[in-house]
């Protein structure tokens, strides 16, 4: 003796709480996914990055030898890079005085 409209009723809320089930569980997995693809992505990332890093060191270090072992025992790049900033300043000086005459004459 139970009426259709009860009956209805009773089916469309079974039918919502499963839809709501299933919606929910839906949802978790695509989250607990979007979680892996991103923890994965990030170890990726750190791995790349921890190769780049060690092969420039490789090369630094590789590079630095080889400069290092042309120059033990001469001297000539110490004095190679004092003579080259001696001549700096003496542009340096050079140019500020032709400034200074520039500013004088202009004024």
């Amino acid at each position: 003796m139970t009426s259709p409209f009860v009956q209805a009723f009773f089916v469309g809320r079974a039918v919502a709480e499963v839809l709501s089930e299933r919606l929910e569980h839906a949802v978790t997995d695509a989250l607990s996914e979007l979680g892996k693809f991103d923890a994965e992505a990030r170890e990726q990332m750190r791995q790349f990055t921890d190769e780049v890093i060690e092969r420039a060191n490789q090369a630094s270090e590789a590079a630095g030898a080889g400069v290092g072992m042309s120059d033990v025992g001469t001297g000539s790049g110490s004095v190679d890079t004092q003579a080259t900033i001696d001549d700096l300043r003496a542009e340096i000086a050079t140019l500020r005085a032709e400034m200074q005459r520039y500013r004088t004459s202009a004024s």
